[in-house]
């Protein structure tokens, strides 16, 4: 059967149905954009002509999909920080407004990843899918929508749990010079939390590649990316990158925080951030201050870190607790930067190269440190047995340096020196060796019952392995009262004090019990 052609072709009516149809449905709208040029680009920021609309902290878009923030906003001209690489950007380009603040993407998806401030996955394991963003830079919660800082925040290092105690909710500083284990403890920290439902960011700021990678691998050797998301952004990146860094972390650290989590976060560290920030600053102008840092370099960290807090129970109850990282040169803790953060945080632990070149790791300082939430966080058995320690090891270091004189020392002098080694000895704890709460207590019985007094200082950490394992294959019930935060009696300490002379070897005989009060 023959069709003819013409048969199959529409009719010129038909034609026009169609593109009624498809102009019905797709109207075309006419939107105005703000269009304005770069006049002049330097180091890691450009300044914008004829964007005379735009905000303060607004997204701009650069030729190549490039973005940038305007942190100037002037009359005739924006200085923008770029938040990429400046090649091939030239005066005359064209630069876009976005009608939108920095933000990053927040929410379960991102737990186990390693991002940047922008939520680009920095991890090949492909786009990090999340459906609601937040901006980097929020008003901290107002006083009374907090509570207390109560629950302790275990670290698993016994000279910080015991004598320089963190709560869920506080900001602890961890100061020292550069080399003398500052990453070592906040990552410690870090991995204490597995089991404990507190979910973990590390922030690297302004960090070395190869240190920032150490780090993961660390974290992933210990099963603790499992619960931790890593910000980074090393001394490569632009420094617009380096400054928004901890505040999306911080964005990261409070959307969990509102769902009713515990949240720990590190910043590594904000010395980076603070010279960041001057580069800056200088680059567009501002006039500078005290060691060329701008006049509002306090209140960039203030308003970072009073965004950590412990949430009302109608408001999600959950907690981010803040541990900034600083460092100081040749101990100079009196310096600009190191004053701010001690200004601003509750508390801080110094780590003093002295004690790191004698091989006492960590190397705490337990003098110049201080927790200023303090005993109101720590579980009752602490302090049960470590209640006057802080301040007769205190004395102890003192005494010590007027030992080193040579003047002849009484029977008592020499016994107290005696057991202060002991004490510093026991303190002392190998990186990633996280310890029980329960263990940590069994040993602390042990050095108040002087059951350490007759052992060699090179043979005392084969005595504490000893006694960690009897303390937790004995007392398991014991252990886990403990760990609930109950009180313990002296009946308890009794016990403990006897699994641990046993451990030892020591034959068990009757002993006056001392226990110290709170």
């Amino acid at each position: 059967m023959k069709i003819e052609k013409d048969a199959l072709r529409p009719t010129l009516h038909e034609v026009f149905d169609v593109l009624a149809g498809t102009l019905e449905s797709h109207r075309i709208e006419l939107k105005a954009q703000e269009v304005g040029t770069i006049s002049f680009v330097g180091p890691g920021v450009v300044r914008v002509e004829g964007l005379r609309g735009v905000r303060s902290q607004e997204l701009l878009r650069f030729p190549g999909e490039r973005l940038g923030m305007a942190f100037d906003v002037g009359p005739k001209e924006t200085g923008v920080v770029l938040l990429d690489e400046r090649e091939n950007m030239e005066a005359g380009d064209e630069v876009q407004r976005t009608d939108r603040v920095l933000d990053v993407p927040v929410g379960d998806a991102l737990v186990g990843r390693v991002i940047d401030a922008q939520g680009r996955p920095l991890d090949n394991l492909g786009i990090v899918r999340s459906s609601e963003r937040l901006p980097v830079e929020r008003p901290a919660h107002s006083i009374m929508d907090r509570l207390p800082v109560t629950v302790p925040l275990q670290t698993g290092l016994k000279v910080v749990d015991a004598l320089i105690p963190i709560g869920r909710g506080q900001r602890e500083l961890i100061i020292g010079d550069r080399q003398t284990g500052k990453t070592a403890i906040a990552v410690d920290a870090i991995i204490n939390q597995k089991d404990k439902d507190v979910l973990c960011l590390y922030c690297a700021i302004g960090k070395r590649s190869s240190a920032v990678a150490k780090v993961i691998a660390d974290l992933r050797q210990r099963g603790a990316m499992e619960y931790s998301i890593v910000v980074v952004a090393t001394e490569d990146d632009p420094p617009g990158l380096q400054f928004i860094t901890p505040y999306a972390a911080m964005t990261l650290g409070e959307y969990f925080m509102e769902q009713g989590k515990d949240v720990l976060i590190v910043f590594d560290d904000l010395t980076r951030h603070a010279r960041a920030y001057r580069e800056l600053s200088l680059l567009l102008r501002r006039p500078p201050g005290r060691e060329a840092y701008p006049g509002d370099i306090f209140f960039i960290h203030s308003r970072l870190l009073e965004r950590s807090t412990h949430l009302r129970e109608e408001l999600g109850g959950g907690s981010l607790s803040a541990l900034p990282v600083i460092e100081t040169e040749a101990q100079n803790i009196s310096a600009y930067i190191p004053t701010n953060l001690i200004s601003i945080t509750d508390g801080q632990i110094y780590l003093s190269p002295d004690l790191f070149q004698k091989g006492l790791l960590p190397a705490i300082d337990v003098g110049k440190s201080v927790s200023r939430v303090g005993g109101k966080t720590q579980l009752k058995a602490y302090r049960a047995v470590a209640g006057d320690l802080r301040l007769s090891y205190s004395q102890f270091e003192e005494l010590e340096t007027f030992a080193r004189f040579g003047t002849q020392l009484d029977e008592e002098t020499r016994k107290t020196l005696e057991r202060g080694r002991r004490v510093r000895e026991v303190f002392k704890q190998p990186q990633s060796t996280p310890m029980r709460v329960a263990e940590q207590i069994g040993i602390l019985v042990a050095l108040n019952e002087g059951i350490f007094d007759p052992i060699p200082l090179d043979e005392i950490a084969e005595t504490e392995e000893k006694i960690r394992k009897a303390v937790t294959a004995e007392l398991g019930d014991l252990c886990h009262r403990i760990e609930r935060g109950e009180e313990i009696s002296q009946d308890d300490i009794r016990a403990l004090a006897e699994t641990a002379r046993k451990a030892r070897g020591e034959p068990i005989v009757s002993h006056h019990m001392q226990v110290n009060s709170e």
